[in-house]
């Protein structure tokens, strides 16, 4: 393998979504790191609290001493082929530990030692990490932005996604932004939420033109929090208001929170437990808006839940699921959604129907 130098030009590196190898510990990187990412850690971590506990009590040449004795053997042997490995599926790639150092360059030699040059990123991940956070917030103060909005059930996601120059939130955040809106798989970190929309965000800019549109969230996206700096922006650009009839959003309801979850459960689960943890997610996410419902209208929604929920398990179909649906939409949803609204008239852009935002959309983007 012809020899790369190490590299500081952290826009190549996110724009090309460049493989990158995280060498730190496990507990490091499960608190985030980047897109395009894997751990191929030197330390795992109890080998890296103790010598983290050497440097303090006995200073950098002990640790560094402990490091080599804990690190040896079959277990040196095997972090190597790890690395090894990585290389041969990402020749392109790169390595990087915390702050660009000793870990970093350690697995270097070592994986020179075996007969490969690799290179590292300059400055680790607290560089990387830093100019994601310097980035995102010159892009949020200098972007320009539009923001996709409509009541719940429109179908808001689909429309962004056919958009000029988006950025999904939710699915960035793996959450649909809503009681009912968690994945089977789980959300990213906060660090990871926030490092994957500076990304996004980068690509938008430097690979596309134009506004960014973004999907009206508030400021949490399940557990992922936006930048304060982002959700101010949000609350003052200007607004496309999808609508839809009430027929077609139910729809769009039923297939994405009920056919579409009852489908991704089995997958991961198998067919029974998959069936079990499908009614779970649904009557939890009732539940957890039962205070905002009021005890009576809860009961009520929970009530024809379970009737179709009892409906889908004895014959497949799921047409009875509309009428909790409706009954939420209408009376739950719908009058939040317009008393916000209301506050917003003077930033409305255009509304309609798909078709109409997308037009307009596309016509604005050559204009």
């Amino acid at each position: 393998m012809a020899s790369r130098p190490d590299t500081d030009d952290y826009l190549s590196l996110f724009l090309n979504d460049v493989p990158l190898m995280d060498v730190r510990a496990p507990v490091e990187f499960s608190r985030g790191s980047f897109p395009n990412t894997e751990n191929a850690p030197l330390m795992n971590d109890e080998e890296r609290h103790r010598v983290g506990i050497c440097y303090k009590e006995k200073g950098q040449d002990k640790a560094i001493e402990l490091g080599h004795q804990l690190v040896s053997g079959d277990i040196k042997a095997q972090r190597i082929e790890a690395w090894k490995r990585f290389v041969a599926r990402h020749p392109n790639g790169y390595l990087f530990c915390f702050r660009g150092g000793l870990r970093s360059r350690l697995t270097q030699q070592w994986i020179r030692e075996a007969g490969i040059d690799y290179p590292l990123v300059k400055g680790g991940y607290k560089a990387l990490r830093r100019f994601l956070i310097d980035s995102l917030e010159a892009q949020i103060e200098s972007g320009e932005f539009r923001i996709l909005s409509g009541r719940t059930g429109t179908g808001k996601t689909r429309v962004l996604q056919q958009l000029p120059n988006p950025v999904d939130l939710e699915g960035l955040a793996n959450h649909r932004g809503s009681s009912f809106g968690r994945q089977v798989t789980p959300q990213p970190s906060q660090i990871d939420f926030e490092n994957r929309l500076a990304v996004a965000m980068l690509k938008a800019r430097h690979l596309n033109s134009g506004p960014v549109y973004l999907e009206d969230e508030s400021r949490l996206v399940g557990r992922c929090a936006l930048p304060e700096s982002l959700k101010e922006r949000m609350a003052r650009s200007p607004l496309l208001i999808l609508e839809q009839p009430m027929e077609e959003r139910i729809g769009i309801i039923r297939e994405d929170y009920v056919e579409g979850m009852y489908s991704d459960y089995v997958d991961r689960d198998g067919a029974e437990a998959g069936w079990l943890n499908f009614r779970d997610y649904l009557l939890s996410a009732i539940d957890r808006i039962r205070k905002r419902l009021g005890g009576e209208r809860h009961q009520q929604l929970r009530g024809l839940m379970e009737q179709a929920l009892l409906q889908q398990e004895a014959t497949g179909e799921t047409a009875a699921h509309n009428a909790w649906i409706q009954s939420l939409l209408q009376d739950y949803y719908d009058p939040m959604y317009d008393y916000q609204l209301g506050k917003k008239e003077g930033r409305i852009l255009v509304r309609g129907g798909p078709e109409t935002i997308l037009d307009w959309a596309n016509k604005s983007s050559v204009a």
